[in-house]
This record gives C-alpha cells, sequence and structure tokens, in this order.
C-alpha cells in the first residue's frame, strides 16, 4: 500500500504545471472564421479574389480601409470545364480562418487581366476587365455587415460576382508633372498641379487607358452641385488628397506605417489651432492623419460638368487631365468630416492621392519610382517617385 501511495505522490508531483499561451492580449482571443460559397454570372475567367475588410473602415470610396486579409480562389476550382462565353452561374467554396470578433464586410473581383499582386499599392487594385463583387443583403442590396463572436462563426455567406459590374476603366494612373519634387511656400497663393492621364504598358503594369472620371456630385437631386461643407467649392469627383508622408519610407503615409488605413497607436502628433480665436491648441498626445487643404479645381471644368440647361450631368465626363489646387495649410483629418487645422504646416514630404467614384485609386510616389521598382519585379517609371514637399516651418 505504502508504494502504491508513493507512487501516485510521484505522478502527482509530475502534472504539467497550468500553462497561459501569452501576455500577447492578440493571442489570447477567441478566433472563430467566415465561410461560404461564390457566386460567380459572367463570361470572364480568373482567379476570383474575395477581400476581408473592418466594417467600421470600408475601403475606397467610402473611406480609406484595406484589405485585413484576402483569400485567392483558382480560375480552376470556380470555372472547370466550364465553355466559353457561359456566364454561369458558377459557385465555389471560400472561407477565412482566424477571424478575430467584430464586424466585416467582404468584397472582391474576378482578376481577368491575371495581374493581381497584393504586396503593392500599384498592383492591387480592380482595373479594365475585372469583375466586381461582394457580400451584400438580399433587400437592400448593400454591403452585408457580418457579425463574428468568439462563439458563433459566419458561415453560409455568399459572395456574388456579375458582369453588371463589370469594371469599365483601368486605374486612375497619373503623372504630377513634379520634376521630382514642387514646394509649397508659405503663401496666400495657392499651387497649381495639372495631373495628366500616363499609360503603362510594361511587365505586370497593363494599365493601359488610364482616365480621371469626373462628375459633380448631386445628392439632393436639385440639380445643382453639393457643398456639404460650406467651404464654397462644389463637391466632385474624383477626390485629391495630399497625405504627408513617413520621413523614413516616402511609401509609407505618416503614422500608418502599417499601411492598413487606420491611424496608428502612436506617432507624431501636432499642434492645433482654433479657426474660431487662433489661439493654439496643444498637442493632446494622439498622433495624427495629416493632410494638405487640396482639391481639384472645378473653375475650367464646371462647362463640362453641366447641361444646356446648367444642371449637374449625372453621368461622369472621362479627362485625361486634372487641375489641382494645393493651399499652405495643414489639417488633421483624423475624423475627415471635421478636418481640424494644425497651428503650423509640418515640413517634409508629401503624397498625392486621387480618389475615383468606381473605388479604383492611385497614388505618387509608389513602388514604380527608381531605385524601388526593379528589386520587386516592376516597371521603373521615374515620374511615379514625384513628390510635394513642404519647408520646415520657422
Amino acid at each position: 500500500m505504502r508504494k502504491v501511495l508513493a507512487l501516485l505522490a510521484l505522478v502527482s508531483a509530475c502534472d504539467r504545471p497550468p500553462v497561459d499561451s501569452t501576455e500577447d492580449p492578440r493571442q489570447q482571443a477567441n478566433l472563430s472564421h467566415i465561410s461560404g460559397n461564390l457566386v460567380v454570372q459572367s463570361k470572364a475567367r480568373g482567379n476570383v479574389v474575395v477581400l476581408l475588410f473592418d466594417a467600421a473602415h470600408p475601403p475606397p470610396p467610402d473611406g480609406t480601409g484595406r484589405p485585413l486579409s484576402f483569400t485567392v480562389v483558382p480560375k480552376e476550382t470556380v470555372f472547370a470545364n466550364a465553355a466559353d462565353g457561359d456566364s454561369g452561374p458558377f459557385t465555389a467554396p471560400y472561407s477565412f480562418s482566424l477571424v478575430a470578433p467584430g464586424e466585416y464586410i467582404l468584397k472582391g473581383f474576378v482578376d481577368a487581366n491575371a495581374d493581381f499582386i497584393p504586396w503593392y499599392f500599384c498592383t492591387g487594385d480592380v482595373d479594365l476587365g475585372d469583375v466586381g463583387g461582394a457580400a451584400v443583403d438580399p433587400i437592400s442590396f448593400k454591403p452585408r455587415v457580418i457579425t463574428v463572436d468568439a462563439d458563433t462563426a459566419a458561415d453560409g455567406v455568399p459572395v456574388s460576382f456579375s458582369d453588371t459590374a463589370k469594371v469599365a476603366v483601368d486605374r486612375p494612373v497619373f503623372s504630377p508633372g513634379a520634376a521630382q519634387s514642387i514646394t509649397v511656400q508659405p503663401s496666400m497663393v495657392p499651387t497649381q498641379i495639372t495631373l495628366t492621364v500616363e499609360p503603362i504598358n510594361q511587365g505586370v503594369m497593363q494599365q493601359r487607358q488610364p482616365i480621371f472620371l469626373v462628375r459633380f456630385i448631386d445628392d439632393n437631386g436639385d440639380g445643382q452641385p453639393d457643398d456639404k461643407n460650406g467651404d464654397g467649392v462644389p463637391d466632385m469627383w474624383p477626390r485629391g488628397i495630399v497625405r504627408k508622408v513617413s520621413t523614413d519610407n516616402l511609401l509609407l503615409d505618416e503614422n500608418d506605417l502599417d499601411k492598413n488605413g487606420i491611424i496608428d497607436a502612436t506617432g507624431a502628433d501636432y499642434d492645433h489651432v482654433n479657426p474660431m480665436n487662433g489661439q493654439p491648441i496643444p498637442a493632446d498626445g494622439k498622433p495624427d492623419a495629416v493632410v494638405l487643404a487640396a482639391g481639384i479645381d472645378p473653375t475650367t471644368l464646371a462647362p463640362m460638368l453641366l447641361d444646356n440647361m446648367g444642371h449637374v450631368k449625372p453621368q461622369p465626363t472621362p479627362m485625361t487631365q486634372l487641375p489641382v489646387v494645393v493651399r499652405y495649410l495643414a489639417l488633421d483629418a483624423s475624423d475627415p468630416t471635421k478636418p481640424a487645422p494644425l497651428a503650423k504646416v509640418p515640413g517634409g514630404k508629401w503624397a498625392i492621392y486621387v480618389i475615383q467614384e468606381t473605388g479604383q485609386t492611385w497614388r505618387v510616389p509608389n513602388e514604380l519610382m527608381p531605385t524601388v521598382a526593379k528589386p520587386l519585379g516592376l516597371p521603373e517609371i521615374g515620374d511615379q517617385g514625384d513628390v510635394l514637399a513642404t519647408p520646415a516651418p520657422q
């Protein structure tokens, strides 16, 4: 009996101690998944890309969010034995694993041009001939918000693709004509820049027909351009944004070093100013999304965007050039609906963004810039490294 008790004591002494996986809260989360079927009604052929977004940070044109994850369902799986010209419907399963509790939206496209490379900005968007898709609400046809919690996965979520969502244009690839750098000087006179579309047909870059789709916004339907922020400038598409870039890397926006379209938890913080009385507001410890006051100049475009009655044309007008004005005024666009002026314009480099109503986006500088492109296997385009600059404040 003593031997048995001694043996039990020995076994008990050798029991494994409790182990916590990690102190990192991200690894302690109970993860789940999202899954379902693709439903493709299209004559297009190609791999089908499904993108997962945080519902609170949707992609352009509704927001600035970038995919949290993506999955690619091979062409052979979706369109196996499909005859040319057959529009289906074709179905295939997809899934996202290790999804944290939260709310999400799913968007995607049929990569008809086989040119999607997700790692780079200049190859990570749709272009002419691709076919768009999304998980949509069957009643409102708006993007469906998919809820995932620790106890319940989201299964059976269909993602639909149709030729009615076929992409009609290439991305708004442009040259800023900046001769490497334009300095926005302290002045009451805005800096004027003309963006010109730049077809690229080299290697993996097949943007043969870039175009700007330009129109005034008339959401209230009164025939006149809206001016929702009351700044006296008509609201319009596309949108032009001038964003401060990282001091260490021209390809990264300041305070968005992980490239997820969301302001980093830590980073550069600036003094603001009260626009009502001009009094400074000390930095609050929260990183800022700093932009210069900029936009498309509608002065010369207006005659082409209005009909004979002076009413807003409902369809966009294709254009090859965009006049852009940039003011020497820095704003914190952390809340894009209420941009707050900074006390001083920080010195540094700035990127130019053009965002189409289609959601297609182009940024200069990008990975096609000299010294960066060739090691990545991308064509080197000199003016794709151009930037704007501001001097250090006095």
